[in-house]
């Protein structure tokens, strides 16, 4: 087990064994802050869910109301009008056939989200074993795969997310900066959860979610109060 730092260990002891508000939780988060730079906010819910089974599959899509503080670069591929939709809507990179040579032969990966409409999945197929690894492969549920490129575009660029529950049941994802003001990682923090019970598989039995816990780059984790979500 890695040692654990001074500050680590200093905001800990702040942290009291119990469950928290999301506002108590966000505000002690920036309360135990010790680093020079703006850490990251992440959530984390544990699932009564066994990913094995296809029907206890948990995933989604959700725009978060004031975004994850990272800049998304986004490669839109692409025929005809779509590419001009795309690259007026924000895309970084935009292309066709030759964006997916250059990935092929180039091994370039300098983009974060890859969407694409339907009909340049033909040569997008090809590059499985490339992008599968690294998580880039867009499909239709997580709508990646569309005609409509000015709202995937828009929408990745304002914040959205993709969420799937693990080999272990759990859902991690980012949800915003340290440097947001409480209110806002608060909206966040309640909006993706409120994604994640709507996803909840209609063939479970038990107990849906188990755990919520959120924490910084450099701090502990942070136990959420479940019923104040389930009001």
């Amino acid at each position: 087990m890695a040692k654990r730092g001074k500050s680590y260990l200093k905001a800990k002891e702040k942290i009291e064994d119990r469950e928290y508000t999301v506002e108590e939780a966000v505000s002690l988060l920036k309360e135990i802050k010790s680093s020079k730079f703006d850490e990251s906010i992440d959530i984390s819910v544990r699932l009564g869910v066994d990913p094995k089974y296809p029907e206890q599959m948990v995933r989604g899509t959700i725009v978060l109301p004031y975004g994850t503080g990272k800049v998304i670069k986004v490669l839109a591929i692409a025929s005809g009008e779509k590419q001009k939709e795309a690259e007026q809507s924000g895309a970084d990179f935009v292309g066709g056939e030759e964006i997916v040579e250059k990935i092929k032969k180039e091994n370039w990966f300098d983009f974060d989200v890859l969407v694409c409409t339907p009909d340049m999945m033909k040569h997008i197929g090809k590059l499985g074993k490339l992008l599968g690894p690294k998580g880039l492969m867009p499909s239709p549920k997580s709508g990646t795969v569309t005609f409509n490129m000015k709202e995937a575009v828009s929408d990745i660029k304002k914040g959205r997310i993709e969420f799937k529950v693990d080999k272990a049941g759990i859902i991690n994802s980012g949800i915003g900066k340290i440097s947001f003001i409480t209110s806002n990682i608060v909206s966040n923090v309640n909006d993706f959860v409120k994604a994640v019970l709507k996803a909840k598989p209609v063939s479970l039995k038990g107990r849906y979610v188990k755990s919520i816990c959120i924490s910084s780059t450099m701090s502990p984790s942070i136990k959420l109060n479940i019923q104040e979500f389930e009001k």
